[in-house]
Formats: C-alpha cells, sequence, structure tokens
C-alpha cells in the first residue's frame, strides 16, 4: 500500500482540521478525493452512485475521526485506509453473495471511447461482474497493491484463502475477457 502522494504538506491543514477548521478540511479533501474515490470505486465493481456514497462517507467518517488520529502513518494513508474499509464493510454488510456474477445491465454503459479508454472500459466491467469478495481481493492485491496478509486481516480469512479468492478472479477474469473476443 503506497501512501497518498500528499507528503507533509497536509500537516498542517490535518491539525488545522481536527481543530475545526472547515477550510483545511476541505483542502485535504481536494488533495485525496480521487485517491479514496477511485479505490471505493473499484471496490464497489465500478458502481458509480454506490461509490460516491462510499466516498461521501468516508469524509464524514474522517472528519468526525479527525481529533482521534495519532498522526502514527500520513494523513492520505489513514484516510485511504478508512475509506477502504468502509467500502469492504459494504460488500459485508450487503451479504455479498460470495459466488454470483453481476448482470451486465447493472454496469455502466461504456459509451463511445477511443480503442486504449474502451479495453479499460471492457476491463472495468468485466472485473465489476466478479463476485464481490474476489472483486475485493483482485483489487487490493493487483491495482491497491495490498499483501496477503493485509487482505485477511482486513476480510477476515487465512491468507490461503486470499490466494484462492485471487486465483479464483483472475481466472473468471480471464473466462469473461475471452468470452467477449
Amino acid at each position: 500500500m503506497s501512501p497518498a502522494p500528499s507528503g507533509a504538506n497536509d500537516t498542517d491543514d490535518v491539525c488545522a482540521a481536527a481543530a475545526g477548521d472547515r477550510q483545511a478540511f476541505q483542502r485535504l479533501y481536494r488533495l485525496h478525493v480521487d485517491r479514496v474515490h477511485g479505490a471505493v470505486y473499484r471496490l464497489a465493481g465500478y458502481d458509480r452512485a454506490r461509490a460516491e456514497d462510499l466516498t461521501q462517507d468516508a469524509f464524514i467518517r474522517a472528519w468526525q475521526k479527525l481529533p482521534g488520529f495519532r498522526h502514527e502513518s500520513a494523513f492520505g494513508t489513514w484516510l485511504y485506509r478508512l475509506a477502504v474499509n468502509l467500502a469492504l464493510m459494504d460488500i459485508r454488510a450487503r451479504n455479498a453473495d460470495p459466488v454470483s456474477m453481476l448482470d451486465d445491465d447493472l454496469l455502466p454503459d461504456p459509451g463511445e471511447t477511443p480503442f486504449c479508454a474502451a479495453e479499460r472500459e471492457e476491463l472495468e466491467r468485466a472485473i465489476g461482474q466478479l463476485p464481490p469478495r474476489a472483486r475485493a481481493v483482485l483489487v487490493l492485491h493487483d491495482i491497491e497493491g495490498w499483501r496477503h496478509e493485509e487482505i485477511g486481516g482486513e476480510l477476515g480469512m487465512a491468507v490461503g484463502t486470499s490466494k484462492a479468492q485471487l486465483h479464483r478472479a483472475r481466472s473468471l477474469l480471464r473466462k469473461v475477457l475471452g468470452e467477449r473476443s
């Protein structure tokens, strides 16, 4: 997991926001919103509305918890972890069926895009169809760079199960993408 590209620049804003400075928190929001939204968007199966809700929830929760932020990690790392945890809790709360695939009708319309963007859209649609836990493992490992130990701890599964879910997710992706070729 790499921290957000903010460096120490946001330390003053973090302290000010923890003391109630809304302008400082707005600056933190602008600095970190893209990374947070990107992570929850992928974990939410590319559901734009759900990702917007989760992003908003993450920043609300961050505002509420900021006075207790201990500065043991960078603010961006702490915020990112909070957002990912919210997205994972959302997956669990929805009692995500670990074996079903999402219907194509529930995925965003790829629209008219150039070739490279169309390929990305096709991959996003395929990832969005994965069963929620397999999708979570794939996104956290292959896109967000988490280790299986971290994934297992967050999702309440053994390291071997995380590895098996990743293998399963990759196999399902190959199958879905192969069928479309």
